[in-house]
């Protein structure tokens, strides 16, 4: 079991309150996203620990924005102008050995996926025009029919001469990988990853990854939404060295060999068991490849709980946290709302996996606070407000996932001044350095 120690609370005010330790810092007041395009944030290998991070703005313009952490100065640039407005079609972002980055993104449910590439290292203020790269190929194609894009994930991998995987749900409605080995000039025929049988075009899993950048992209994934799937389950698998295994080493099947279905991979969360369906947040993993995930489960909609699940080893180990509350978009008068699954988020720190933030309701607002797992007492848990007595819901929670080890962990968020829907929004990005 983990020994977690909790250093330092800190209290740091927002929604129109003072800071009493720390800075929440406002990077946009006008940028918003998924949380299943990843990563939307990262700590750069420039040499003043740059952040790169991204969002879509309410004219549906895609856009990245780069943060000095040590000179405070940012700069935003539009990578697509006016694309759609929509939350699923923010960027996630890789950055090549050469210092290039990389930017990925696509309409919700379209026929292109883009590629952006800054034109000089480690600057993220000029961007080549967006290219469209379509890695779905003829032998998906003539197996599963038409399909389109949502969703990029890109990872490079060090110790498969770099690399660039790259994941989303494409063919199928299902989780797909392509690879370039030439940093992203042209990709492989795309593969369907996980893929219930007999095949429907309905069931759609969620997806969460998760890469060391070196040899390891960890995945946690759902039977599909919790809309749609009477019981939705919570499944773990690892891609390593061309082949996927479940938690306890044991492989599924090579990369040639897939798809696997869902209940080939470990079994995180079995919601058959219960009736009460779920969905996943984040996905992290320790020094030695154990993996932490964060998920919610729903016994109805209105009562989203949070569960913090890692491996030891050898052993899954689940706990509850809080329930946090319900959806967080503002509904209508009058109306059904339409995602009533959206909860507040989690995110899990990937330098401390025992250490998450998440969004839950507060005194009838969303706010974020800082939990810090234990497993020395009875008490499992130090909580500490991010957030508090704001005037607007604070959702979404990511930390930026780091190049190397950072001493910095970068807790960004959306302050939200309307979200209706995924197609109707304006919120601001906010920053808190721990």
């Amino acid at each position: 079991m983990r020994k977690i120690a909790f250093a330092l609370s800190f209290l740091v005010l927002a929604g129109g309150c003072t800071s009493t330790q720390n800075e929440i810092i406002e990077l946009t007041n006008d940028g918003t996203w998924c949380w299943f395009s990843d990563p939307r944030a990262i700590l750069t290998n420039s040499g003043d620990e740059t952040l790169l991070t991204g969002f879509v703005k309410e004219d549906g313009s895609v856009a990245a924005l780069q943060y000095s952490l040590s000179t405070g100065k940012k700069f935003e640039a539009i990578l697509s102008e006016k694309l759609e407005v929509d939350d699923h079609n923010n960027p996630a972002f890789a950055q090549r050995p050469d210092g290039h980055f990389l930017a990925f993104f696509t309409k919700h449910h379209n026929t292109d996926l883009y590629m952006c590439v800054s034109k000089n290292p480690a600057d993220a203020t000029q961007w080549e025009k967006p290219v469209p790269i379509n890695p779905n190929g003829k032998a998906a194609h003539e197996k599963y029919g038409d399909s389109k894009y949502t969703y990029a994930n890109p990872f490079v991998l060090s110790e498969e001469n770099n690399r660039i995987y790259l994941f989303g749900r494409w063919v199928g409605f299902k989780p797909n990988v392509s690879w370039s080995d030439d940093g992203g000039k042209t990709w492989a025929e795309s593969r369907v990853v996980v893929c219930p049988q007999p095949f429907n075009w309905g069931e759609r899993p969620y997806v969460k990854y998760f890469s060391n950048g070196k040899d390891k992209i960890h995945m946690v994934f759902t039977d599909g939404h919790p809309r749609d799937e009477p019981t939705n389950s919570v499944y773990y698998t690892c891609y390593h060295n061309g082949a996927f295994y479940r938690s306890n080493g044991e492989k599924i099947c090579t990369i040639d060999e897939l798809p696997f279905e869902p209940r080939d991979a470990s079994v995180v969360y079995d919601a058959t068991e219960t009736g009460h369906r779920a969905w996943v947040y984040d996905i992290v993993a320790d020094n030695n490849g154990n993996p932490s995930i964060a998920y919610a489960r729903y016994p109805n909609e209105e009562n989203h709980i949070y569960h913090y699940a890692f491996f030891d080893g050898e052993t899954w180990h689940d706990t509850k946290m809080v329930n946090s509350g319900k959806w967080f978009p503002h509904t209508p008068e009058g109306e059904n709302e339409r995602e009533p699954h959206y909860s507040g988020g989690m995110a899990v720190d990937p330098e401390n996996p025992g250490t998450l933030y998440i969004s839950r309701e507060v005194k009838g607002t969303f706010e974020i606070e800082k939990w810090v797992y234990s497993d020395a007492g009875e008490e499992r848990w130090t909580i500490s407000p991010v957030t508090q007595n704001s005037t607007n819901d604070q959702v979404r929670p990511v930390v930026a996932k780091a190049a190397g080890t950072s001493s910095k962990t970068v807790v960004l968020w959306n302050a939200i001044n309307r979200y209706v829907h995924y197609t109707d929004f304006r919120t601001d990005v906010k920053m808190y350095v721990d």
